[in-house]
Order: structure tokens, then sequence, then C-alpha cells
């Protein structure tokens, strides 16, 4: 058994963790997009395969028997070359994939399907945004520069951001809902905007929007295929005990 395990999620990282500690043999595979990544007590590859084809040749040419797909779950065009190349290579595929939040009696979500989504439900007049969705897409909120937006990162930005009113917090998770309360207060913050991304170690801001009474614009996952999906560590690691007991 050789496997690949598609990374760059806590999730993703206590597996590796894991792995680590059995005779499994396994590479861990960063997309490239974080400046200093998590170290890994696996061998580590980082950057992309070039799309589902050439994942296919990786995972042929490598000799990997079996794919875990950790990504983020707004990943979905990684996830969707593992589905793809999977399929063409007949390597086994699980997914995992923390749970969605769901919206509490006292939560003021606004659920939007996208990015787009997200920009036209933010009001007209000008407000303070907390802007919690990655390094990657803040562009889509240039065509609303009349808001203050608060983006926090994991690492810092290449250059400029286009955002004529916007303040850059540098810090990577998990986050406290005391901290996130703060961070709020401090900056008047009343409207936030995230992405569905589930799990503990970033909710902490739907927490403290919640005491506070501030509308969130929630983006839902994007859709995708059927696939084999679990929502814990010890999942996956049952369902590789299982293929080792097969293919014994």
């Amino acid at each position: 058994m050789r496997i690949l395990i598609l990374g760059g999620t806590s999730d993703a990282n206590a597996l590796a963790r894991i792995i680590a500690t059995t005779r499994l043999d396994a590479i861990y595979s960063y997309a490239g997009r974080t400046q200093v990544p998590v170290n890994q007590p696996l061998p580590v590859r980082t950057g992309g395969f070039g799309g589902a084809d050439g994942l296919a040749h990786y995972l042929r040419d490598e000799g990997i028997t079996h794919v875990v797909d950790a990504t983020h779950p707004f990943a979905g065009t990684m996830s969707r070359n593992a589905i793809e190349a999977c399929a063409a290579t007949s390597v086994p595929l699980i997914t995992l994939v923390r749970a969605p939040w769901t919206q509490g009696r006292d939560d003021r979500w606004i659920t939007v399907p996208d990015l787009a989504g997200a920009v036209t439900a933010l009001p007209d007049e000008a407000a303070c945004v907390f802007l919690a969705i990655g390094r990657q897409h803040w562009q889509a909120f240039t065509a609303k520069p009349q808001h203050r937006y608060i983006l926090r990162f994991v690492d810092e930005p290449t250059g400029r951001l286009a955002l004529p009113r916007s303040e850059v917090i540098v810090a990577r998770g998990p986050f406290t809902e005391e901290g996130d309360l703060d961070l709020m207060r401090s900056r008047s913050v009343n409207w936030v905007v995230t992405r569905n991304s589930g799990g503990s170690g970033a909710r902490a801001k739907i927490d403290a929007a919640r005491r506070l009474a501030i509308p969130v614009i929630m983006i839902s996952r994007p859709h995708m295929p059927e696939r084999h999906m679990v929502a814990t560590v010890d999942e996956v690691m049952a369902w590789l005990s299982h293929e080792t007991c097969l293919g014994a």
C-alpha cells in the first residue's frame, strides 16, 4: 500500500500524524498556496499535478495504491481532479471532509451559492466587513469599494490589495470566540462574509457574530460528484485498515 494524502487542512495534518506512527507508506501533497506550510511527519510534495491527467500519471508513476482527499471543502477543482484520476487508474479514493456548519436559532445568515452572490448580498451603503474567505478570493469584492474590509490571511499578501479601505491581519488558526469578539468590536465590524468550511478551528467568527447579532453572508459549498466521504480521521484509518486486509 502506498497512500497519497491531498492535504493542506488541519484534518489532513491530523491524519498525517497518525499515519506516521504506523508502518503505512504515505506521501503528503500541498497545493503550494501557503507560503509557510505546516511541517509534516511524512514525505512531502508541493505544487499542482497538471489537472486530472497529470494526477493520473503521478499515481501510476509513483505506484500510489490509495488516495485520501483531505483538501479544503472549497478546493473543488482538486477534488474533481482526484475523482477523475482515481476513476481512470482504478485507485481507491476516500474523501475526508468536515461536516458543514448549520444555522442556529440566533444566527443571522444570508446563504449564497458563490462569491458573486456574496458581493451582491452586501449592502450598498458603506459598512465594515470582516472578509474571512482566504487569500485567493478577495478580488471579487473590488466591485464594492465603498466598504471597509478587514481581511485575515495565513500569509502576507503579495503586493497591495486593490481595496482602497482595507486592513490585513496575518494569523494562523485555530481562532477563539473571545479573540474574534475582540476583533469585531475593536474594528466596529457589522458584516461577516465567510465560506461554509465547517469544523471547529474556524467557527469562532460564526459564534462571535451570533453574540454580536452581526449578519453573516455564508457561501455554500460547491456541488461535487458522488464520492466516498467520511467526516473523521478515525474513519479514514478504518478504511485504510480494511483496504490493507483486502490486499493481504
